[in-house]
Order: structure tokens, then C-alpha cells, then sequence
């Protein structure tokens, strides 16, 4: 017999397969809830999820609006697990100006392209990081906030300089809520 957690992992990466392969089609975006990141091969497009965890998508929708994320190095990229960026500093000690954002954990699993809060050993320390998730990381889940999906550009994500930090770090050039796209 197959798990409750076992059987919603297991759709969660059939579906996010699914669509990175493109044999699925992925609903029409919501122009309110989806990020467009910008990187130097190209356009990622990350879908939020309020529904999982409304505090931190709103921190993140506010930081975005403001320009905050347009130039930020990814800061710690672990090659087969995850890329992490948000901090202002590069050292993966900063953040934002805007308070901490408490814990909103939930059951969804951390597969590839999760989108997912960064922390301190605070469960309720998140604030403007952010780490995309290269592969399955099922340890993560229930201890780390789950804001987003990557729905397009995952093969951008993979070309992002490796390193703790990297030599040469990666940066997002603009991070945009789809609604402002011009």
C-alpha cells in the first residue's frame, strides 16, 4: 500500500515531468501569481502558490514590485540538489528590510523546479531568499516553505554557475511579476 505523502510525491513529479517535458500544457498563468526571471539564457517563469503559503508569496510579490531581487546573485548553487539567491549581501547572511515571515509548512514535497523559502535554523526566519530546487529533495519536506513552482525555463536553471559560492556567480537580471511584463 502506497502512502498518502508516497502517492502525492509520486504526482507532483509525474506532473512537473509532465509539463517539463512539454507533454502536458500548463493552465493559462495567472498574471497576479507568476513571476518572470530573467537570467542570462533566458526567461524562467515561476508559478506561486498562495494557496500553500500566502505570507510568503505576498513578501515575495512585494520585494519583486520593488525592484529588490534585479541583480542579486545566485550565492550557493549545489549541483544535483539546489540554486539559492535573495540576499542582497552575496554571502547568504542578508536580506530585506521587511520583517521575517513565520513558517507556512505543508505537505507538498520539494521536487524539481520547488521553489521554496530559505531560512536560518528559525523555522520562522524566512524572508527575502529563495532556493529552486534542481532534483527530489524529500528531506526538506515539512521543514522549508514551499512558495512557488518553476513552470518554464528549468533548463536555465541548470546552467547556473555551481559553487558555495561560485566563482563566477549567475545573476538575475530582473524579477517580474508577470502583470508588469510589458
Amino acid at each position: 500500500m502506497i502512502s498518502k505523502l508516497t502517492r502525492r510525491t509520486l504526482g507532483a513529479a509525474m506532473i512537473g515531468a509532465a509539463l517539463m517535458a512539454g507533454t502536458a500544457t500548463a493552465a493559462t498563468p495567472d498574471p497576479e501569481n507568476t513571476l518572470v526571471m530573467e537570467l542570462k539564457c533566458g526567461k524562467v517563469t515561476i508559478a506561486l502558490r498562495p494557496d500553500l503559503a500566502p505570507k510568503h508569496v505576498e513578501q515575495i510579490k512585494a520585494l519583486t514590485a520593488k525592484g529588490f531581487y534585479d541583480g542579486i546573485i545566485f550565492h550557493r548553487v549545489i549541483d544535483g540538489f539546489m540554486a539559492q539567491t535573495g540576499d542582497p549581501t552575496g554571502t547568504g547572511m542578508g536580506g530585506s528590510d521587511l520583517a521575517d515571515v513565520k513558517a507556512e509548512f505543508t505537505e507538498e514535497p520539494f521536487v524539481r523546479g520547488t521553489v521554496g523559502a530559505a531560512r536560518s535554523s528559525d523555522p520562522d526566519s524566512a524572508n527575502s531568499q529563495f532556493f529552486i530546487m534542481f532534483a527530489e529533495g524529500s528531506f526538506l519536506n515539512g521543514q522549508y516553505t514551499v512558495w512557488g513552482n518553476v513552470t518554464e525555463g528549468m533548463d536555465c536553471i541548470d546552467q547556473i554557475n555551481k559553487g558555495e559560492p561560485p566563482t563566477d556567480p549567475d545573476k538575475i537580471i530582473s524579477l517580474k511579476i508577470l502583470k508588469d511584463v510589458k
